[in-house]
């Protein structure tokens, strides 16, 4: 079973733009698409969420490390002659 995830853009953005997930450079067609107002890549990213208690009290001392995948996707876009980074954007997954 694959998954997709789709990350919404910032408003008003143009054709031009860089994308990032996880510090690494994404190439359109091959690691993502557009669709109008989001993007999709075809494969599952995540956000890690918070930890709850016991985890980092866990972590706080040491016990336990995290190996949660958290990724991460920024945008990177010029608007008003100015350059923008819209960071760590929100993530929906979709099942097929």
């Amino acid at each position: 079973m694959s998954a997709r995830t789709h990350v919404e853009l910032p408003a008003g953005l143009g054709d031009e733009f860089e994308v990032y997930v996880n510090g690494i450079r994404q190439q359109p067609g091959k690691d993502f698409r557009r669709d109008g107002s989001e993007l999709v890549f075809e494969r599952r990213l995540a956000h890690e969420g918070r930890l709850g208690f016991w985890r980092w009290l866990s972590l706080f001392l040491g016990v336990a490390g995290t190996y949660r995948q958290n990724d991460s996707v920024d945008v990177i876009y010029e608007a008003g002659g100015r350059r923008h980074v819209a960071h760590a954007l929100p993530l929906r997954e979709e099942a097929d």
